[in-house]
Formats: structure tokens, sequence, C-alpha cells
């Protein structure tokens, strides 16, 4: 896990053009990054990689785009590796860029609403325990 200083310095030129309020964080050796406060993309080992989710998958897929993997064996993270053509065509990096943005939009909606949120087990456990607990006392009658 490593991204280059040249590397980066050129995919950041390329998205500001795309995305105004564009930055990068270091995590774990990548790139975070963020339009504005939404994390729609990765870099990793010198490749770009944007946010998806079922409605744009298949775009990745179709151009045989692999899905970004931190390390051998691990899931998929729902991030796929951008085409590497698109890096230097504004136009259809703009519209790549704009999905991920969006896809990265939806799934913070849907944590806020809860809609796909299922209890943790740590989570059942806890309000098992919560009912378990007993009444509170009160005072006896006079």
């Amino acid at each position: 896990m490593s991204v280059s200083d040249g590397y980066l310095s050129f995919v950041l030129d390329q998205l500001r053009a795309v995305v105004p309020l564009l930055r990068a964080r270091r995590m774990f050796g990548a790139h975070g990054l963020y339009a504005d406060d939404l994390f729609f993309a990765v870099i990793d080992d010198d490749t770009l990689f944007l946010k998806v989710d079922d409605q744009t998958r298949a775009d990745y897929e179709s151009r045989g785009m692999p899905a970004f993997r931190p390390f051998e064996g691990a899931a998929s993270m729902n991030y796929s590796q951008l085409p590497e053509d698109l890096l230097e065509d504004p136009e259809s990096l703009r519209h790549w860029v704009e999905r991920a943005i969006a896809v990265a939009g939806r799934a913070r909606a849907k944590r806020r609403t809860g809609s796909s949120a299922k209890p943790t087990p740590a989570k059942t456990s806890a309000r098992k325990k919560a009912k378990k607990k007993s009444p509170r006392k009160t005072r006896p009658k006079k």
C-alpha cells in the first residue's frame, strides 16, 4: 500500500478540474479523496479507485476494472478501479467522478436514515440486557 508523490500529484491535478473542494487524506499508506466532506475515492498502489454501488458497479465490470481490496483475500470495499484512459479525458472523468460522489452521498443518506441498517449482535445483546433490568423501585403506598 503506497502512493508515489508523482502519481498523487497527477491525479489531484486532474481531479481538481472536476472537483472544486477536493482534498486528500493519508490513510494506511493509501490516500482517501473527499469532495467537500464526501469520501468518494481511494488511491492505492498508484491506482485510483472510485466509490461504486449497485447502480454503477456494472460500468466498471463491463470494462474489466477490478474492485479495491486493501490486501490479498480481503472483501471488496465498494470501490472499483477507474479506467486509466479516463484520467486524461476531462469530460469522461467528470462523468465518472460525479457518479462516484453521488454514490457516496447515497451511502451517507442510507447510514443517516438507517434504511439498510440491521442491528448488530452487540446492539441486540445490549437491548436484551436493558429489557432484563428490574423495574424501578417505587415507594410503598401510605
